[in-house]
């Protein structure tokens, strides 16, 4: 593969070792990747406990836009961060 995959992740230590364990199944393929880390709302509201929050996708809306702009190649996080109903365009 001539092109190297970007892989969007959060920052977070459970994230990055998500990711990063992702990239390293895609080297073992000879497959080259890159991560690409995004902040997300969650990420940005610190001052609120999650509970008190309204609304979905904190951990996951940003890299699914990036997904769908085509500026990361694959999204890796928590599948308990996932809402049940994905955005159209993706599966």
């Amino acid at each position: 593969m001539d092109r190297t995959v970007i892989i969007g992740t959060r920052g977070s230590e459970l994230a990055l070792w998500q990711a990063n364990f992702v990239k390293d199944q895609l080297a073992a393929l000879h497959i080259p990747a890159e991560l690409k880390i995004i902040k997300t709302q969650g990420d940005r509201i610190l001052n609120l406990s999650l509970d008190k929050l309204e609304g979905k996708g904190f951990f996951t809306k940003e890299l699914e836009e990036e997904l769908l702009a085509g500026t990361i190649d694959i999204a890796v996080h928590s599948h308990k961060d996932l809402p049940t109903e994905n955005p159209p365009g993706l599966i």
